[in-house]
Parts: C-alpha cells; sequence; structure tokens
C-alpha cells in the first residue's frame, strides 16, 4: 500500500462518553479508506513537544461524504489538545495506514463475533458495516469500565446483537467480555477483536483453533515500519523474528504473534 499524507478538516466534534470523544473529518483522501482495522497517524500542532504523531482507528467512512469518523480517548497530552480541534481546524494526517480486518473470511450466512474493549471498540463498528452488507450476522461483545464509558451501543444494535459489559456492574453484564460470551454461548464461524492486551490474551487462547483475528492496541513512533519502535515477536518464530505492529498489522491471525 502506498502511503499517502494529507489534511483533513474537523466538520464535527463531540464527546460521546467519559474523556471518548468522536472526530468527525473531511478531505480528499478519505477515499482510500475502505478497509475496516487500518489507522490514521495524526499530526496535533506544531509545537516541539508534541513531534510525534497519534495513532487512532478509523470508525466509520461515508465515502459518498468524503468523511472519516475517528474516537479516540482523550488521555495524554496530544489527544487533550485534539479535542480542543474546532470545526474548520485541518489536521495533517498519514493514512489509512497498516493492515485491517479480513473481510473476506466471513462468508454470506455465517456468525461474525466482534469482541471489543474500551477503546478497541471504534474499528469494529467499520468492520460490522461491512459485514453485514456481506450478508453476514454479527454479533457484538463490547466491554468498558463502567456505564459514563459506554458509547455506540445504539449504533452496534442497529447492525446486530449487541452484548455490553462492565467491570463494576453499572451496565449491562457485570464482568469482562468473558462472561457475556459463556453466559450467552455466543457461537460464531470468525471472531474479529480489537482492546487491551489482556482482554486478547484471553480471546486468543479461547479461539487458537477458530478462525480469528486480533487487532493490537500500541504506541508507534514513525507508522511505516521504519523505525522498529512496535515490535512483536512471532509466537513460533525464533529469538530473530517479529512483526512491525504498525505495517504488518495492527491485525494479525489469533497465535500469530506473542501478546
Amino acid at each position: 500500500m502506498r502511503d499517502r499524507y494529507g489534511s483533513l478538516t474537523v466538520v464535527e466534534q463531540t464527546l460521546l462518553a467519559k474523556d471518548s470523544y468522536q472526530l468527525v473529518l473531511e478531505g480528499e483522501t478519505v477515499a482510500h479508506m475502505t478497509q475496516p482495522g487500518q489507522f490514521l497517524h495524526v499530526r496535533v500542532g506544531q509545537s516541539e513537544d508534541l513531534l510525534l504523531r497519534r495513532p487512532i482507528s478509523i470508525a466509520d467512512v461515508d465515502l459518498n461524504k468524503q468523511q472519516v469518523t475517528m474516537i479516540y480517548r482523550a488521555g495524554g497530552e496530544g489527544t487533550s489538545r485534539l479535542s480542543h480541534y474546532e470545526n474548520g481546524k485541518t489536521l495533517n494526517v498519514m493514512g489509512p495506514l497498516g493492515k485491517g480486518f479480513p473481510v473476506e473470511e466471513a462468508q454470506t450466512g455465517d456468525v461474525a463475533l466482534l469482541v471489543g474493549g474500551g477503546i478497541g471498540v471504534p474499528p469494529l463498528y467499520y468492520l460490522a458495516k461491512q459485514l453485514v452488507k456481506k450478508g453476514v450476522h454479527v454479533i457484538s461483545v463490547l466491554g468498558f469500565a463502567s456505564k459514563q464509558d459506554v458509547f455506540y451501543e445504539e449504533a452496534f444494535k442497529a447492525l446486530g446483537d449487541v452484548y455490553v459489559t462492565t467491570v463494576d456492574g453499572s451496565h449491562g453484564v457485570h464482568g469482562f467480555v468473558t462472561n457475556a460470551i459463556d453466559e450467552f454461548e455466543l457461537k460464531c464461524d470468525v471472531l474479529y477483536s480489537c482492546g487491551p492486551t489482556p482482554m486478547l490474551k484471553v480471546v486468543t487462547e479461547r479461539y487458537r483453533h477458530k478462525k480469528a483475528f486480533i487487532s493490537l492496541e500500541e504506541r508507534m513512533g514513525c507508522g511505516i515500519g521504519a523505525c522498529f519502535a512496535c515490535v512483536c515477536a512471532v509466537e513460533d518464530g525464533d529469538a530473530h523474528e517479529y512483526r512491525k505492529i504498525c505495517s504488518d498489522g495492527p491485525v494479525f491471525p489469533v497465535g500469530e504473534v506473542v501478546l
């Protein structure tokens, strides 16, 4: 894939949940954003203390309007500044970058289980929309810390069955995504998952012998595989074999890389 650079214009920014923002951007480069699971590498401002770009996953794309939606958590200095961007402000972005979810692995009539945790939920929405277009039955399990962190529950419900879990039990199923999977005995033909590493470790062990794919969350440097800042070891490889999350991933088949 050829790396793409460009400027996108803010058309809407909304606070969705606690510290979680929805940012809608518009521009010509959106035409290339057709694979769910890819990300944009965003430059926030021009100050020297924020030289590194921020990787933010693509949550949705409207090709007709040339608009892309990103959902991010304002935690660090860069994303906190980003949360103050107003309509009309331009953002310098690289992307789309990385290898996304293999939509072709789910066939018409299949059941796809989408398992997301926290800020790992957004890329699954664009994936769900594309799967539904193929005639795939989508079941989504979305895990959050508490009720105030929940977002996009209704949006996912418009695409299929949805189960929400919260660690403190304030909304939906009490516990983790695995609690909902067990309680409702959820089955699937193919699984797609994105979220924190502890969750992905559990998913990997549960679905190691199934058709399953996970997307890794990781801090990145260059975003194009040149700086070796986001490497992970290959599970069955030798000590010197690794994958770059930004360019070989962020999506990998279950069991390919060490978590």
